[in-house]
C-alpha cells in the first residue's frame, strides 16, 4: 500500500502547465528508471523502463536503422510522459498517436500493486493511463513498437500556402504521399493572406537520395546544442509590429516554387532542442502555448475564426504550427487527438489580455467540437474542460475504483476539479 501522501510521478517536467507537480504532496521523480531490458530486431519491439527518453532511444537505436514511430516536438520527454501525455507528432495522419505504437506498460497502482495493462489485459486501465496525466499510477517499464528507417536523413518537401483555403487544400490533396507532414503558419497575417504558411512534408530518406557526405557519415547520435539564449530577451523584440515583420520575411524566405531538400533527423523533428535555454527569447514574463484540435466537419470555419481572432489580438508570436490529424483509436478517453486540424502557438505573456484572448478561444474550440491539449494547458477551467473531453466520466469511474482515495493527485486534477 502507497502511503496517504498524494503523489505524482514526474519525466522530464516538459508539460507546459501544472500536470506534473502536486502542491500538497510529493512529486516522484523518475529518470533513474533508464535501463533498456529486451529488443527483438525482428520485429522492432523493444522492452524499456519508463523513464528512458526519447533522447536515449534515437542515440542508441537510430545507429541500428530503428527510430521511435511516433516522436513529439521535443526528444527531451520520457516514454512514461509520453504515455501519460499521449504526444502525437508530424505523422499522426498516417500512425496515430504515441499509443498505437505501445504494446503494454506496468503500472504501480495506489494499492501497491503493479498491474500489467495493454488492450488485452486491464484495458480499462490501460485506455485511462494513456492521455491520463499520470493520475492513475506511476508507470515503471514500456513495451513498444520502433520503426525500421533507412537514414537517419529525411527527404523535406517545402511548399508554400498563399493562405489558410490553400494550406487545407494542399493538406488533403497530397498528405497520403507523405509520412510526415506540418506547416509553419503565420497567425498575424490578415485579409487574403490569412493563415498563409509553409508547408513542410516529407519521408526518411533512402541512400540513392543521400550525398556521399551523408552516406558515410557515421555519426548518428543527437548533436549537443550550439546555440544557447544568454538572457531573457527584451520585450521590444516581442512587439508585434516586429512580429509581423519576422513572420513576412520567413514567410518569403521560402521560394514561390516548391523545393525538396535533404537533412538530418534533428532539426525537421527537433527544431528547437539546439537552442538551448530557447523560452529566454519571451522575456521575464515568459509565454503561454496554446493548442488545440477541431474536427473535420466545421473544423476550416473553426480555424478562420481563431486566425481572426489572434490576428486582431497581435498576440502571437513567430512559433505557430498547424497539422492534420487521422484516426485515433476507440478505446481513447482522455487522449487529445481527434479527426481534423491541430493548430499549436506560443502567445508572448502580455499580462491579463492574454488570458481574456485564451478564454474567447476556449469559447470557439468548445463551439466547434474542439478540445485543448491537458500537457500545454495551465488555466483553462473545469467546466470548459467537460464540455471539451466528455469521455471524462468513463475515464472518472475507472480513475475511483483504482483509486479511490485519490493517492495520485497533481495541481491540473485539482484545478480542473477531476475529484468532482
Amino acid at each position: 500500500m502507497i502511503g496517504s501522501e498524494k503523489l505524482v510521478a514526474r519525466g522530464l517536467g516538459r508539460s507546459y502547465g501544472d500536470a506534473a507537480v502536486v502542491r500538497h504532496g510529493r512529486t516522484v521523480l523518475t529518470e533513474r528508471l533508464d535501463r533498456f531490458l529486451q529488443f527483438d530486431a525482428r520485429t522492432g519491439v523493444l522492452e524499456c523502463e519508463a523513464g528512458v527518453t526519447i533522447n536515449a532511444l534515437i542515440d542508441h537505436f537510430l545507429p541500428l536503422g530503428f527510430f521511435p514511430s511516433v516522436v513529439p516536438g521535443t526528444k527531451h520527454v520520457t516514454l512514461g510522459g509520453a504515455i501519460a501525455a499521449d504526444v502525437h507528432g508530424k505523422n499522426h495522419h498516417v500512425a496515430g498517436a504515441f499509443s498505437r505504437h505501445v504494446r503494454s506498460f506496468r503500472l504501480l497502482t495506489a494499492s501497491g500493486a503493479e498491474l500489467e495493462c495493454s488492450r488485452a489485459n486491464n484495458a480499462d486501465l490501460f485506455w485511462a493511463t494513456i492521455g491520463g496525466m499520470g493520475l492513475t499510477g506511476i508507470i515503471t517499464d514500456v513495451r513498444l513498437t520502433l520503426s525500421p528507417v533507412p537514414s537517419p536523413y529525411v527527404s523535406v518537401r517545402y511548399e508554400r500556402a498563399s493562405n489558410i483555403d490553400d494550406a487545407l487544400e494542399l493538406f488533403h490533396a497530397d498528405d497520403h504521399r507523405y509520412a510526415f507532414s506540418v506547416a509553419w503558419i503565420d497567425c498575424l497575417s490578415r485579409g487574403g493572406s490569412l493563415g498563409r504558411a509553409v508547408l513542410m512534408r516529407g519521408d526518411f530518406a533512402p541512400n540513392e537520395l543521400l550525398t556521399a557526405r551523408q552516406r558515410h557519415d557515421g555519426s548518428r547520435r543527437s548533436p549537443t546544442p550550439r546555440l544557447s539564449v544568454p538572457g531573457s530577451a527584451p520585450q521590444f523584440v516581442l512587439a508585434t509590429p516586429l512580429m509581423r515583420a519576422f513572420n513576412a520575411g520567413y514567410y518569403h524566405s521560402h521560394p514561390g516554387a516548391p523545393r525538396t531538400k535533404v537533412l538530418s533527423y534533428e532539426p525537421f523533428f527537433f527544431p528547437l532542442d539546439k537552442i538551448r535555454n530557447w523560452n529566454r527569447l519571451y522575456g521575464r514574463r515568459g509565454f503561454l502555448q496554446y493548442q488545440c484540435v477541431l474536427p473535420s466537419v466545421g473544423g476550416r470555419e473553426g480555424l478562420i475564426r481563431i486566425l481572426e481572432m489572434i490576428s486582431s489580438s497581435g498576440s502571437a508570436s513567430f512559433l505557430a504550427v498547424l497539422k492534420r490529424f487521422g484516426e485515433g483509436e476507440p478505446g481513447q478517453l482522455l487522449s487529445f487527438p481527434r479527426v481534423g486540424y491541430t493548430l499549436a502557438l506560443d502567445l508572448p505573456n502580455r499580462g491579463p489580455e492574454v488570458f481574456e484572448l485564451l478564454e474567447r478561444l476556449d469559447a470557439l474550440v468548445v463551439r466547434f467540437g474542439g478540445r485543448v491539449y491537458l500537457a500545454k494547458d495551465a488555466r483553462m477551467r473545469p467546466e470548459t474542460f467537460r464540455a471539451m473531453y466528455p469521455e471524462f466520466r468513463t475515464w472518472l469511474a475507472i480513475k475511483n475504483e483504482v483509486d479511490p482515495d485519490w493517492r495520485f493527485s497533481s495541481d491540473l486534477a485539482v484545478r480542473l476539479r477531476l475529484m468532482d
